[in-house]
């Protein structure tokens, strides 16, 4: 069984005779004790708190039998490990069918949950968003920087708290669908002016703060902690 906050997604698992249902993370309605195993992929590094990720770890464990294992990715400050770059920092220079993975954000996507290659309307887009937040400000003289830094795909993080830009391109849009942006090939001009970046919130992990979380919770044990690909990656058991 699957669940997913996006209903899209969830819509595409049942196209596919697929169990998924559309909940959140930090309250799955599902009995606790009831599951031999739980994966978590890509999710836990787009909570915006401490508490808000270590309540999403205990949700999982809450699942677990006695005995029961867990699996969890999270995306990783250090995308160059050992002296070896991550496949999401050697792909900047991705190729032209690196398109089809961006159609919608639907398409399958590698654990360390990459975002589209980079594009020209980054910076535009970050100076437009940022310029919003000083317009709200009325005046008033904020007493910090509360600004979260925009991200250069394909390259190295530097915060581990930031916006990663999502472009939508093309794709076969459903009817019950409403996008505010006309839909045009991905490779033209009008592409450029019309497709809509989206900015979605990851806090990326460092290492050993993952599993400090986990060992953090009395309920599991950490079987094992290792790196993949540009994720920090745990395996628990429930005691």
């Amino acid at each position: 069984v699957g669940c997913d906050r996006s209903k899209n997604l969830v819509d595409i698992c049942g196209e596919k005779h697929f169990q998924a249902f559309v909940c959140d993370a930090l309250s799955v309605p599902i009995r606790s004790g009831s599951c031999d195993a739980c994966i978590s992929i890509a999710v836990i590094h787009h909570f915006s708190t401490a508490e808000r990720r270590l309540a999403t770890i205990r949700e999982l464990a809450r699942l677990l039998r006695p005995g029961g294992t867990a699996l969890i990715y999270v995306w990783a400050m250090e995308q160059e490990y050992k002296n070896q770059k991550s496949k999401y920092l050697k792909e900047k220079n991705g190729s032209k069918n690196k398109e089809k993975e961006m159609n919608t954000g639907t398409a399958q996507r590698p654990l360390s949950d990459q975002g589209p290659d980079n594009g020209s309307q980054d910076s535009a887009w970050s100076d437009q968003l940022l310029n919003g937040l000083k317009d709200e400000s009325c005046g008033a003289k904020p007493a910090a920087d509360f600004r979260l830094p925009v991200h250069t795909n394909r390259t190295s993080f530097h915060s581990q708290d930031l916006l990663v830009p999502w472009h939508l391109k093309g794709g076969t849009k459903k009817k019950e669908e409403h996008v505010d942006t006309v839909l045009v090939p991905s490779g033209s001009k009008e592409s450029q002016e019309l497709s809509p970046v989206f900015h979605r919130y990851y806090h990326v992990f460092s290492e050993g703060e993952l599993e400090a979380a986990c060992r953090s919770l009395d309920c599991v044990r950490v079987q094992k902690s290792y790196y993949d690909q540009g994720n920090w990656c745990v395996i628990l058991e429930k005691l």
